[in-house]
């Protein structure tokens, strides 16, 4: 895997900076750093290896214990806890012991294929570990914030609580362009005495740090569970290469397993998500988080999508296209945009019915944003041979200019 920076290279070329003005952008840390994603740690099931990816995310919350009764703003069905206004403290455990209830540990097993010795190609059972935050409880369900990259991929997720209870989860919604997701527990699935201690973390304003501010990252270095780091905030606006989105710079702290996790400010609220770190023998204390205020309409979409099962593999539909990814240095590069360029429609398909031809870009399924041939991939897997559903393509024009449309397709069952 290239470390350069990470994995995740978010397609955000006109990025609304909400009203910050481009020009007080930090520099961009130079190239030769290389950045090594600290948020997701993997083991192959037979073995004691650990691996690191590269994670990213975005935006802090705040947490409260007994998130029941507390101020909110209602966003679609589902509700996000805001701010209550609690006054700051410099005392680290009373912070970590009220923000503990809210920070789960994911743990994603999947299948992977592995070249063995003689260069033949097997499966694997596999399992990594990330975090997540609950961020909200609707009629029948806990949410979970996390990054992509912590849940894609899963045959099964399971979230462990504070009390190291643990429950099966499903994907509620992804972006993997902001590298975000959300999941979902079926609340008659968590025991009555989870329930008494678990929490829903509140929104801070990440728009508001200031730099040499105490910051707290919780989540699940390692894999071993939950623990706390601590720190300052050493710049905001910070821009890396292969990154179009601001990140938060902090010197708390961020291994392996703390992907999704939370960073807090001094009043306990929420305002990152821990992502990427630098990590070379001239670098120490040079850890990102995603500004929570940044993902707050993300993070909307995401919670109020419809719960997402797969289908079996058998029954998946079938869009029909030949894909070839349009990277973001491919689209900077020719103009185009970042997605799945269709270098073919196979004859008789759904998206030949729906109008899609060669040349589109692919850019979006059923609203969810779609960045890649994976990412693509990950989306279909939760719909039939059959369904009929929405998919946004990039149509070119004869002026080198792309413009957005919304086609509905039918699946298929050729493969």
């Amino acid at each position: 895997m290239d470390n350069q920076y990470s994995y995740y290279t978010p397609d955000q070329d006109d990025m609304d900076y909400r009203g910050r003005d481009d020009r007080k952008r930090n520099k961009k840390v130079p190239q030769v750093i290389k950045v090594i994603g600290l948020g997701l740690i993997f083991g192959v099931v037979a073995s004691a290896a650990f691996q690191t990816s590269n994670v990213i995310a975005e935006k802090f919350l705040k947490t409260t214990p007994k998130a029941v009764k507390q101020e909110t703003d209602t966003v679609g069905s589902t509700q996000l806890t805001t701010s209550s206004g609690k006054t700051e403290t410099s005392d680290i455990s009373v912070i970590a012991k009220n923000a503990m209830p809210s920070v789960v540990s994911i743990t994603n097993m999947s299948v992977k294929q592995v070249q063995n010795f003689f260069g033949g190609i097997h499966e694997q059972e596999s399992e990594s570990a990330g975090s997540g935050i609950i961020i909200a409880q609707n009629d029948t369900e806990l949410l979970v914030l996390t990054n992509n990259h912590v849940v894609e991929g899963n045959d099964t997720l399971t979230v462990s609580f504070i009390d190291e209870e643990s429950v099966t989860a499903n994907i509620k919604g992804t972006d993997s362009v902001r590298d975000l997701a959300v999941i979902a527990v079926k609340m008659e699935d968590i025991k009555g005495s989870t329930k008494e201690k678990i929490a829903v973390a509140q929104m801070g304003d990440s728009t508001q740090l200031q730099v040499g501010e105490q910051v707290i990252a919780i989540g699940n270095a390692l894999g071993y569970g939950q623990s706390v780091t601590t720190g300052i905030v050493s710049a905001t606006q910070r821009m890396l290469d292969g990154f179009d989105s601001e990140l938060i710079q902090t010197d708390a702290a961020i291994n392996p397993g703390n992907s999704g996790g939370a960073l807090l400010n001094a009043k306990g609220e929420l305002v990152g998500i821990n992502t990427i770190k630098v990590a070379t023998s001239i670098v120490e204390g040079m850890g990102y988080a995603i500004p929570i205020s940044d993902a707050q309409e993300v993070i909307t979409n995401l919670m109020n999508q419809k719960t997402k099962t797969k289908v079996s593999e058998g029954q998946q539909g079938y869009l029909g296209i030949q894909p070839v990814d349009v990277s973001e240095d491919s689209a900077q590069m020719y103009g185009m945009p970042t997605g799945v360029y269709v270098s073919e429609v196979i004859k008789g398909s759904g998206a030949q019915e729906a109008g899609i031809t060669k040349g589109c870009i692919i850019t979006a399924i059923e609203g969810t944003q779609i960045n890649s041939t994976v990412a693509l991939r990950e989306q279909l897997q939760y719909y039939g041979a059959g369904e009929t559903i929405k998919i946004t393509v990039q149509v070119p024009k004869n002026n080198g200019e792309y413009k957005p449309q919304t086609v509905k397709v039918k699946l298929g069952t050729d493969r």
